[in-house]
């Protein structure tokens, strides 16, 4: 599949995470195959629900039967088919505990705005892949990617009502706990 699987260090970071929050509500951006689902769902609450939300229906079809054989009750998972800036505004503000964000690295700036919105005080946003390989700290990497991966970290960074965290594990966890 084209889905790149998160690694296992930013994954278990991600389940920390969402175990320190005693997450009940994730929005996950991105859903693959449904690894970092997995993961995120191990540090949920029992009684917690992953809305997840990707482009490509291939994805959540291998998603949906991972979820189901790891014996994530149906009932979990909001499995949402489309594009991420047209399904965020359609969640409810405040709501969520959790929004982890691992899908077009272009959107990342505006996952972020979203995100904010999304979240209850004491929330985090994550961006997975902040390092992107080792080419946002170089200057000379100006691709489309990485300036937009580099803007949200200085956004993340900069935003008042976020404290932020770059995490060196995989390549690279941007987290963002709002105040």
């Amino acid at each position: 599949m084209a889905a790149v699987p998160i690694g296992s260090g930013a994954g278990a970071a991600l389940r920390f995470v969402a175990g320190l929050l005693d997450a009940k509500n994730v929005v996950e951006v991105g859903t693959g195959c449904g690894v970092s689902g997995l993961w995120l769902m191990r540090g949920m609450r029992p009684d917690g629900v992953l809305t997840t939300v990707d482009v490509e229906a291939e994805h959540q079809r291998l998603a949906k039967l991972a979820f189901t054989e790891a014996g994530i009750a149906p009932q979990r998972v909001r499995l949402i088919p489309g594009s991420a800036l047209e399904v965020l505004p359609r969640l409810t503000d405040g709501h969520y505990d959790l929004v982890f964000c691992d899908g077009d690295k272009n959107e990342y700036p505006q996952y972020l705005e979203q995100a904010v919105r999304l979240l209850r005080p004491g929330g985090v946003v994550a961006f997975d892949n902040s390092l992107w390989h080792d080419r946002v700290a170089d200057p000379s990497v100006k691709d489309p990617e990485t300036l937009a991966i580099r803007e949200t970290l200085h956004a993340v960074r900069d935003h008042d009502a976020l404290l932020a965290l770059l995490l060196p594990v995989g390549d690279g966890l941007l987290l963002g706990q709002k105040r």
